[in-house]
């Protein structure tokens, strides 16, 4: 029997919920939705959790920024959404995290701010070579990726899927995401990737924390040699792309299952 989905409005974000058992927070990458996450949280392999699937602001369901007409929109960074998150699951007692390309550095810099009982990042951008569709964005200004940049993006993206099943998901995400939060976010994913900072930062949270790798088409070299210098436990998914979860959902689904079933 399927599984009902349940919905509730937090922190200016629409988040579903299904299933029944420990909370594993799913966040969504550049451009998605919490919805993207709903198939594989309905593997037989991840049963026994409640998989909790935000619309991060401006994604999704969720509410785009205001708009003025002076200043433009509203403009969150990383970090002030991280915020956001962090204190909305501060409300509650330690979750389990799961955050797919931008949604596991959110989850690292959640990590940072509340306790957290694990982190599984998924392609999560570590290093400059892992940014495809936010270093496109970022090197417009938001104006001319308003005009036109962000429609040039959907169609290739729109293209792309005609071969990829994971790009046909991608891109019904895109055609419910806000311009100006995407360019935003982008910007400052870009930048965040540079430093080379992330796997770090994770390995200093000293929470247990494994990261699921595509391959080929998943993170760059120079970011799988970070995750050995900083002692991440890494587990790779192949044939697979950006998206494990949904080029391989059967070996993705174990191996998340057996990480968040027992942290380690």
């Amino acid at each position: 029997m399927s599984m009902p989905v349940r919905w509730s409005l937090e922190r200016g974000m629409v988040v579903r919920r299904l299933g029944a058992g420990p909370e594993v927070v799913w966040i969504h990458g550049l451009g998605e939705h919490g919805q993207s996450f709903e198939a594989i949280a309905r593997h037989p392999a991840l049963a026994g959790f409640t998989h909790v699937m935000p619309d991060l602001p401006g994604y999704g369901r969720s509410a785009w920024p205001a708009v003025s007409a002076d200043e433009g929109p509203a403009r969150d960074s990383l970090a002030d959404l991280a915020d956001q998150l962090a204190g909305w699951l501060a409300e509650g007692p330690p979750r389990l995290l799961a955050g797919h390309s931008l949604g596991g550095v959110l989850a690292t810099l959640v990590a940072e701010r509340t306790s957290v009982r694990a982190v599984l990042d998924i392609d999560g951008n570590l290093s400059r070579g892992d940014c495809t569709f936010s270093a496109t964005a970022a090197a417009q200004d938001v104006v001319s990726f308003h005009a036109h940049g962000f429609a040039r993006m959907r169609d290739d993206v729109y293209a792309g899927g005609l071969s990829e099943p994971a790009l046909r998901g991608y891109h019904v995400g895109l055609t419910l995401a806000s311009p100006e939060v995407f360019h935003a976010n982008a910007v400052d994913l870009v930048a965040l990737s540079t430093t080379e900072t992330l796997a770090a930062r994770l390995a200093a949270t000293r929470v247990p924390a494994l990261f699921i790798a595509g391959a080929p088409g998943g993170i760059c070299a120079r970011s799988h040699a970070l995750l050995g210098e900083h002692g991440i436990r890494c587990e790779v998914i192949a044939p697979a792309g950006h998206w494990p979860f949904v080029d391989q959902p059967d070996a993705f689904a174990a191996a998340a299952a057996a990480f968040l079933r027992a942290p380690a």
